[in-house]
């Protein structure tokens, strides 16, 4: 049994894993920036740095096998590495003071993005010039979300993530008094009036906009400045017996609506919202451009935060590189449009965002401390050499 402890230990402590991990990992970003070409940023970090293994379809087939280690396998095996040989190979003592320090930092370098990848989570929020918001909506998830608009003081909405549609079953919501049943989905579509795709077969649908409109699905798009349009059939049941078939997309801006035991519903689909227990208002959106060109030289949002109870009533001014945190979330300036009245912020959730600073200053100090150390021992070596030279 200790020879084989051994030689596991040996195995993650070796200088050699550490160098093939290294090579793989300049492999992985050169394969993955080749791709990017092709899939675009989203998409290359969740198939190469966010996943165990770079997979690839086998041709004809709908099977997809590992051809690379993915960043979330070589990753865990530096981290394993560099913990066991640290562990390993370093005593406890305050001559390695600034070796623990530092590997403990690369080790919290590696968990931070680690972490990164698993919690953090993007959305944006577009504001015009005077506008309100308490909410953020998701760049690249869609939901359907079914309003009750019964009471004319509040929206009662339920939201249905695409994943669900997507499985073609039926969704029994408790607050909604009729089942919706997916028939058809399309990860990606296109939406045209029928009068102008002739000879086409009848609509699916048979309620709201679906009758006059013919599907064409469309092949997923990982395309940077491209997103991928959903489109679903639904059938729509209650107690007393079915209410239609709905076609759906946020493609079709303006919501449908059904009525089913005296309250009105709509049916939209959406960018994922996320909703926030305070708001934030667009007070003014400034545009600055180098004198005599359109090149943007600054641009900046004065935004008022505010809690419902007001406890928190506040103006921040967000521009590039000062972005405003508030509730574990971070506000940056992103974008604009072109009518220089609406402004685009880019909302982030991430936990660990601290953990990639304080690495970065464990290291510092770790090198610092050693480098320190070292000097020092340098310094009395040459300072006992010329005392006994001196009394030779």
């Amino acid at each position: 049994m200790r020879p084989l402890l051994k030689s596991f230990l040996h195995f993650f402590t070796s200088l050699r894993l550490t160098v093939v991990l290294l090579v793989l990992s300049l492999l992985l970003v050169f394969f993955a920036t080749l791709a990017q070409v092709n899939l675009g940023i989203w998409a290359v970090q969740t198939k190469y740095f966010r996943s165990l293994f770079v997979t690839a379809q086998l041709p004809g087939t709908e099977l997809f096998v590992p051809v690379f280690p993915g960043g979330y396998l070589i990753g865990g095996l530096l981290l394993l590495n560099l913990g066991a040989a640290h562990v390993s190979r370093l005593r406890l003592s305050w001559a390695k003071s600034g070796l623990w320090l530092t590997h403990f930092g690369l080790i919290l370098l590696l968990l931070g993005e680690l972490f990164t990848g698993l919690w953090q989570k993007e959305s944006m929020m577009r504001l015009d010039q005077g506008e309100t918001k308490a909410y953020s909506e998701s760049s690249r998830q869609i939901e359907l979300a079914v309003i009750d608009t019964t009471d004319p003081k509040f929206d009662d909405v339920v939201a249905i993530p695409t994943a669900a549609l997507e499985q073609l079953g039926t969704i029994q919501h408790p607050k909604l008094p009729f089942r919706i049943h997916t028939t058809t989905y399309h990860q990606n579509s296109l939406l045209q009036m029928r009068r102008q795709v002739p000879n086409v077969p009848p609509s699916p649908a048979d309620q709201g906009f679906g009758p006059q409109l013919v599907v064409t699905p469309l092949p997923l798009t990982y395309k940077q400045d491209e997103q991928n349009m959903p489109t679903a059939v639904l059938e729509l049941a209650g107690a007393d017996g079915p209410l239609g078939t709905w076609l759906v997309s946020p493609l079709l801006t303006e919501p449908q609506s059904v009525t089913v035991q005296g309250h009105t519903y709509q049916l939209l689909m959406r960018p994922t919202r996320h909703y926030y227990p305070f708001s934030v208002t667009l007070l003014k959106f400034s545009h600055d451009r180098y004198p005599g060109t359109d090149i943007p030289k600054n641009f900046s949002s004065r935004v008022r935060l505010r809690t419902p109870d007001a406890s928190v009533d506040r103006e921040v001014l967000i521009y590039m590189n000062n972005p405003l945190r508030y509730g574990g979330l971070a506000f940056y300036q992103a974008g604009f449009e072109p009518n220089d009245r609406t402004t685009i912020l880019q909302v982030v959730q991430n936990p660990s965002w601290l953990l990639p600073y304080i690495s970065c200053v464990l290291m510092f100090l770790g090198l610092v401390i050693q480098f320190a150390i070292h000097l020092t021992r340098f310094i009395r070596k040459r300072t006992a050499v010329a005392a006994a030279a001196a009394t030779a």
